[in-house]
């Protein structure tokens, strides 16, 4: 299944280095429900709080996840208290108090959320060609982000969307390669960067794989899908005092 990755080490933009990430993936957005709004590390920031699909329930199951396979853990993660809907998703792990990007890695491709998420808890955790796979040393520093994808639109050229508002996936070509270039930022990205625009797109040029020099004529040719997302995060920390709520409440402790 095709996957990529979302985010950028922190790294200053220049027209002669590729930025710092993975391959873009390679399939196609697919839309999804109606007009939903973001939500960011708990809260929400427009709209009413009931249209809302994100959980910290999706954290906590992704946790769940990994901790499993850290441990070899034969027994399955508790059963997942939320939609089974379909939504492309991302997964992000950081680390730290500077929340330094250890993984991010997901799909276009709508997923049934308790299988996707399940999936790419671990992708992003192990298999993000960035970084060393997180090790069972880590885990009380680390924090995951789920973002789930929304509102994909065709844009009018590529300054046809919002920093902090939109995430992006650019399409373009290469020479006469059969098959065109993408990558992807999700709606953060370029706003924890202090990028603008046209400096976001440069980025994921580079990231794509384009090494020529970046004139306006290659940014206007480029085919740009704009996209909004729900997201939550929630630290090892507040992992645990929920999976504590959960036994106190059944009687466990």
């Amino acid at each position: 299944m095709a996957a990529g990755c979302c985010g950028v080490k922190k790294q200053k933009l220049n027209n002669s280095m590729p930025a710092i990430c993975c391959n873009g993936t390679t399939v196609h957005p697919h839309n999804t429900k109606n007009d939903r709004h973001e939500f960011h590390n708990g809260h929400c920031s427009s709209g009413p709080p009931n249209g809302l699909t994100i959980k910290p329930d999706m954290c906590v199951y992704c946790f769940d996840v990994l901790l499993n396979h850290l441990n070899n853990t034969q027994t399955p993660p508790p059963r997942p208290h939320f939609t089974n809907d379909e939504y492309p998703l991302f997964v992000t792990w950081k680390f730290g108090k500077e929340r330094h990007l250890r993984g991010c890695i997901g799909t276009f491709s709508a997923q049934k959320l308790h299988n996707g998420l399940r999936e790419y808890a671990i992708t992003s955790a192990m298999k993000d060609s960035r970084f060393d796979p997180i090790k069972k040393d880590e885990l009380t520093k680390l924090y995951c982000s789920v973002s789930l994808l929304t509102n994909f639109e065709e844009a009018k050229d590529y300054l046809d969307w919002e920093v902090g508002v939109h995430g992006i996936r650019i399409e373009f070509q290469i020479d006469k390669q059969p098959k065109p270039r993408t990558a992807t930022y999700l709606p953060e990205v370029a706003k924890e960067q202090g990028w603008d625009r046209v400096q976001t797109i440069d980025s994921l040029l580079r990231k794509g794989g384009f090494k020529k020099d970046i004139t306006n004529e290659i940014r206007k040719s480029i085919k740009l899908t704009r996209y909004r997302s729900e997201k939550i995060t929630l630290s090892y920390t507040e992992y645990m005092a929920r999976r504590q709520q959960v036994r106190m409440m059944n009687g466990q402790v």
